[in-house]
């Protein structure tokens, strides 16, 4: 038996996986409580632009990463691609979070794997079978529960949701393009660069002086942005996805529950269902792969791997 089949399952420790997608939830609410707070006076460009350049001193550590990278033309091509459709989705989320609650950002930011999956199918030749498809079609009925058009008005927050999640859904489509090419670290620094350098023009337009108070906030998104995606990492070294996934349903319960205590927004049974339903399409969807990609690994007739 190989040394990676008899190690990969001692290194799996799916506790500790629960654990720091928990951490990671928290983070990524903290992210959202923080822009619901900080309001509407300071344009969504230029908060988004301020998140980005304030983070870029999480890259720091990176620069002997970023100095060592092999970039061709190919791929400079496709970290800018990746960072102007990343750069629309961040602008339309913290407009988005203006105007809509926290509890249905959330719900609807799940969507975009839901997208990643269509766009696979798409751009990069993968099968749907029927079971994916199903699952894509529950998903988008979570998303018809949410927004219930006819029943109550869809306003320009819930589209631009809409829109986010297929912006993002591009950028880790073209991030496919890149696995394999360069180091995560560099990866993470180049969206970083382009999407800063791609907010710029956009936050300049609209620029009004930010107060220190509103440029600390903003850092602090930085930071749980930054944490958060760490922790996401050590959640996904730690167990598989199909055990880690479910535990973001967590992420609408707190938002929910944060929404309602501290910005008094009503709780609506409506958007917690139908963000169950597509968080578990997606949960489904992963367990699929997961199961798809264990079945290729393993050599047919030698379930063994002797």
């Amino acid at each position: 038996m190989s040394q990676t089949a008899d190690t990969a399952p001692a290194l799996q420790n799916p506790l500790k996986g629960v654990f720091w997608m928990v951490v990671t939830g928290l983070c990524f609410v903290a992210v959202t409580a923080l822009v619901k707070y900080l309001g509407s006076r300071i344009p969504p460009a230029e908060s988004a632009f301020l998140r980005y350049l304030l983070g870029l001193v999480f890259l720091i550590p990176m620069a002997g990463s970023l100095r060592r990278a092999q970039l061709t033309p190919r791929l400079w091509g496709l970290y800018a691609g990746r960072g102007a459709v990343h750069t629309a989705g961040v602008i339309l989320w913290f407009y988005a979070m203006t105007q809509i609650p926290l509890a249905e950002v959330t719900a609807m930011n799940y969507l975009s794997p839901v997208y990643v999956t269509l766009g696979a199918a798409l751009f990069l030749g993968e099968k749907l079978a029927f079971r994916r498809i199903s699952a894509i079609a529950v998903a988008l009925i979570g998303a018809l529960i949410i927004l219930r058009p006819g029943f109550r008005e869809v306003s320009p927050g819930h589209i631009a949701m809409l829109f986010t999640a297929v912006s993002f859904g591009a950028s880790y489509l073209i991030a496919k393009f890149t696995v394999g090419s360069n180091s995560p670290a560099v990866v993470v620094a180049m969206l970083s660069v382009f999407v800063t350098l791609g907010l710029a023009p956009f936050a300049l337009a609209v620029w009004v002086t930010p107060t220190l108070t509103e440029v600390a906030i903003l850092f602090g998104v930085a930071c749980f942005a930054t944490a958060g995606h760490y922790t996401m990492t050590l959640a996904f070294a730690a167990a598989p996805v199909t055990v880690t996934q479910p535990v973001t349903f967590l992420q609408l319960v707190w938002a929910t529950l944060l929404g309602a205590l501290v910005f008094a927004e009503p709780v609506d049974i409506w958007v917690v269902s139908g963000g169950g339903l597509i968080l578990a399409a997606v949960s489904f969807i992963s367990w699929r792969e997961a199961r798809i990609k264990k079945k290729a690994a393993t050599p047919s007739g030698n379930p063994a791997g002797l």
